[in-house]
């Protein structure tokens, strides 16, 4: 099960303290200046040529839109920006006018329309703080009520029953840790808590008659406990788990309301749609053809349809089978890309969803089940650039350091290669997670590195991504967390045996723990990376774990390691990049934002204060109105400048 889906709107925090000294000192004698305008802040970064901030310009106002939901009138609502942040807005036919709904200065996410009412609930936290709030906003009156209790909790995964008379969500208002699961009845407003067990819990389908509500715990992505909550009695009862431990995701109440359709990789390497009815004997596999992973799951109300999504090595494919065969549905040509989320309209006769590409933006479109075909809703903007010179990647593997049955591992990568012979500079962007996936979708920072800077771009899927089996995902837990880095060596080994690489101009990038991963390849390769991009990065595992939110610190601790394990402990004090920092001897540049719950500040402040104090250069970043990544244009757009300064100075010098 992929983590809780954290989208909703939070209380509001102090204004930040910063360290009270203004100055880091690097070497005796010197000093760096703190600078501070506005929210910003910023040590040693250069002023940004106004000539590259044209450049940057068109880049930076591409756009795109997401499916968030249907309405009574066929209508869609789709998250999009038209200012400083995502918003709601309206369409009402393909292609048809975006009308905005909503107007906050923070980004809205977790937008969930109801199955009959004419409005929608969203969550919004304050300066990216992650301490959502419950929203319902009421399009007949245009007024937004809120619906949690605006405190330091966080509150995720609303879910309506299906007669749009209750509401669930998970949150940490209880003690600030674990995730109970609260029910409100929208008639009266009163909300309570239907499940305190402690621990990270969320709900996932009430059944059709809305007295039972299944709920999924969910300790990491390999581990997950299904189970079903009598709403009147508040009795829990968990549901066997084939092998006894496994990863889940998806949980629905078939359409009889006894059955149940689930994601699982129990005893397989991927995640399997299943289908199990208790009075017809065993699940039965539904995607067991599909070596895949299944990514998303919905039925269409009224039962007569049932889709999901498979990720297929990078590649979404979309299938709709017939309730209760199972028999494939007939679908138009979709455009090869990633499918986001996706939902059937209230007559259960058409399907949206948010496709994206490496060469577009997201947008969305709806297929027309009956007549086999497909209307495109959205078209995003690309910053009146010429979309034919993006370029998409190609899907590439190159060979690591330990075998497979008697071969050597191979890594999946996406290689964007600029037009030209070369040798082209290579900047490695490395996602966070660390058990997540990087997608060919579109990006417009690796755009214009391919376009305007001619700077190839690989993308890898190192050992600890999902989407490639349980095993896969596995092999960077704990103790092997180093095995990840050495996949970058093998990467830089394949740089510097591609002809049209310059092996000698590599920088790295990466976000959370992608950040890590910078700082620990810096560490181990300093003579072949030329300078590193570190965006909320950890750079001590324990102090990570010290400093983490409460209601993250167990979660971390399944996929790093128990740092109250002493062997734990004395393994992260060996590789922590803060440990090590005499060893990063090539150009930094740290980004962070304030208000980070996962990653806090200090992890930064600490490794940037490290690396000065062994002499080397260090530019410093920092949002106060921010949290984990940069989500107001304005601050991303600062941030994207200045770090295609930084690969100007740093990597496409000689």
């Amino acid at each position: 099960m992929r983590l809780i889906v954290m989208m909703l709107t939070a209380a509001l925090l102090a204004p930040p303290v910063l360290a009270e000294s203004q100055v880091e000192p690097v070497e005796p004698g010197k000093a760096v200046e703190r600078i501070e305008v506005g929210n910003r802040i910023s040590e040693s970064l250069p002023d940004v040529p106004a000539e590259l901030v044209e450049r940057l310009n068109r880049y930076q106002n591409t756009r795109g839109a997401s499916f968030s939901g249907w309405l009574p009138d066929g209508s869609l609502v789709i998250s999009t920006r038209f200012g400083e942040t995502n918003q709601v807005h309206r369409v009402r036919e393909p292609l048809g006018m975006r009308e905005q709904i909503t107007f906050y200065n923070e980004p809205l996410s977790a937008v969930t329309t109801t199955p009959g009412d004419n409005g929608f609930v969203f969550g919004k936290d304050v300066g990216g703080s992650e301490f959502w709030q419950l929203f319902w906003y009421d399009l007949d009156s245009r007024e937004a009520t809120m619906l949690t209790d605006g405190g330091r909790s966080q509150n995720a995964g609303p879910l309506f029953s299906k007669d749009s008379t209750h509401l669930a969500w998970a949150s940490t208002a209880r003690n600030g840790r674990d995730y109970d699961i609260w029910v409100r009845d929208l008639a009266d407003g009163e909300s309570r808590i239907v499940l305190q067990e402690g621990g990270m819990w969320r709900p996932m389908d009430f059944s059709p008659d809305g007295k039972r509500l299944l709920v999924m715990k969910y300790v990491s992505i390999n581990e997950a406990y299904p189970g079903e909550v009598d709403l009147a009695s508040g009795k829990l009862r968990l549901f066997p788990v084939d092998g006894d431990k496994a990863g889940f995701s998806a949980f629905r109440y078939g359409p009889d309301g006894r059955s149940v359709y689930y994601v699982s990789d129990e005893q397989r390497e991927f995640q399997t749609l299943h289908h199990h009815d208790p009075r017809g004997g065993a699940p039965t596999l539904v995607s067991g053809h599909i070596p895949w992973d299944v990514t998303d799951l919905d039925i269409a109300p009224g039962g007569g349809h049932l889709a999901y999504a498979t990720n297929e090595d990078g590649i979404s494919k979309l299938h709709v089978l017939t309730l209760p065969g199972h028999a494939e549905v007939a679908l138009p040509d979709l455009p090869i890309g990633v499918i986001g989320g996706f939902g059937f309209s209230p007559d259960g006769k058409r399907l949206a969803l948010t496709l994206n590409s490496a060469t577009s933006p997201s947008d969305v479109y709806v297929v027309d089940l009956a007549g086999g075909e497909l209307a495109r809703w959205t078209q995003s903007e690309v910053g009146g650039l010429d979309a034919s010179r993006f370029r998409a990647p190609e899907l590439v593997r190159f060979a690591t350091f330990d075998e497979v049955d008697g071969k050597p591992r191979t890594i999946p990568a996406f290689y964007y290669r600029p037009e030209g012979d070369g040798p082209f500079p290579v900047v490695v962007s490395i996602h966070g997670g660390p058990e997540s996936q990087a997608f060919p979708t579109f990006n417009p920072t690796t755009q214009f590195l391919l376009n305007e800077m001619k700077v190839a771009v690989l993308v890898p899927n190192v050992r600890g991504s999902a989407g490639y089996g349980k095993t896969y995902l596995q092999l960077d837990n704990g103790l092997l967390r180093k095995d990840s880095v050495k996949d970058i060596g093998a990467l830089l080994d394949w740089i510097g045996n591609r002809p049209e690489l310059d092996a000698g101009r590599v920088g790295v990038m990466g976000g959370s723990y992608g950040g890590y991963m910078v700082l620990a390849s810096m560490v181990d390769y300093p003579e072949r990376i030329r300078a590193g991009i570190d965006v909320v990065g950890i750079s001590d595992f324990g102090t990570f774990l010290k400093n983490t939110e409460d209601y993250r610190r167990d979660l971390r601790r399944a996929e790093y390691g128990d740092e109250r394990i002493p062997e734990i402990k004395a393994f992260h004090d060996r590789i922590a990049p803060l440990n090590n920092a005499h060893r990063i001897t090539s150009p930094l540049f740290v980004a962070q934002g304030y208000n980070d719950p996962r990653v806090p500040w200090t992890e930064a402040e600490q490794i940037v204060k490290a690396v000065r104090g062994n002499g080397g250069e260090v530019w410093y970043l920092m949002f106060k109105d921010e949290g984990h990544g940069f989500r107001k244009k304005g601050n991303s757009d600062y941030f994207g400048a200045a770090a295609m300064l930084f690969w100007q100075k740093h990597l496409l010098a000689e």
